[in-house]
């Protein structure tokens, strides 16, 4: 099977791999998300579009078994990555029984276990123009991909900086992981076109429904008033900015 001749398959950027990968599940995102990774071509599409491979890469190898082995990795980082978010948000407290759990355990083992493999070595070869390009070694086998992913998801649990930047969307529907990366850590949304527009479509239909009721209430009916009331200092200073 050749890598990125599948399916249709959109990734999510959350700033990491392995959070990537979560993003890839039905329980991993937005609340009409499916399942990504529903067969072999969809798999290889992802494995392209994130970069774990060169486009053109050659994946023969692929097949049935590779996709339960990655969707237990993703389950695995999604129970890891949640707990270290809990233990930010203040709500370790509320689950600590959670922390010692078998489990939790089992997919920190296995996670680690992963991790100790070999990943694909990479090569650079001249492409056209006499470019350098990046290229595999060998076919990459299924752990070796695995071991790419496992990995990126130790360096996250492992680093302070990455820990602290981790977050989930404020979306209400939402609850996709992503590391915030932005000035001043103030961002709230996995993606501010399409959970954040959301958001700020549903407080304006909010405040529009609740617009009569303030002006029989003897709430200012002016063209000013009404602007003041569509447009809260957040968004002002976000206009500012």
């Amino acid at each position: 099977m050749a890598a990125g001749r599948g399916a249709y398959v959109w990734r999510f950027d959350s700033g990491r791999i392995c959070l990537d990968l979560v993003a890839t599940g039905p329980g991993g995102g937005t609340p009409r998300a499916r399942e990504q990774l529903e067969g072999p071509g969809r798999l290889a599409d992802w494995l392209t579009a994130a970069r774990l491979v060169p486009a053109g890469t050659s994946l023969t190898a692929l097949d049935a078994t590779w996709l339960p082995r990655f969707r237990e990795l993703r389950a695995d980082v999604d129970r890891l990555v949640s707990r270290q978010l809990d233990s930010l948000c203040g709500k370790v407290a509320q689950k600590d029984s959670q922390l010692s759990s078998p489990a939790y355990e089992k997919a920190l083992e296995r996670v680690n276990s992963l991790a100790s493999e070999a990943p694909p070595g990479p090569r650079a070869v001249p492409g056209e123009g006499g470019a350098l390009v990046r290229t595999l070694s060998a076919e990459p086998d299924c752990a070796g991909l695995l071991a790419v992913v496992a990995r990126d998801a130790v360096d996250l649990l492992t680093d302070p900086v990455a820990r602290g930047a981790l977050r989930r969307c404020a979306g209400a529907a939402c609850h996709r992981l992503y590391l915030d990366t932005s000035r001043g850590g103030r961002r709230r949304w996995c993606s501010g076109e399409v959970c954040g527009n959301r958001e700020r479509v549903a407080r304006h239909r909010r405040r529009t429904a609740s617009a009569p009721a303030a002006t029989a209430a003897g709430a200012p009916a002016t063209t000013g008033g009404r602007r003041a009331a569509q447009e809260d200092p957040g968004e002002r200073n976000m206009k500012r900015r």
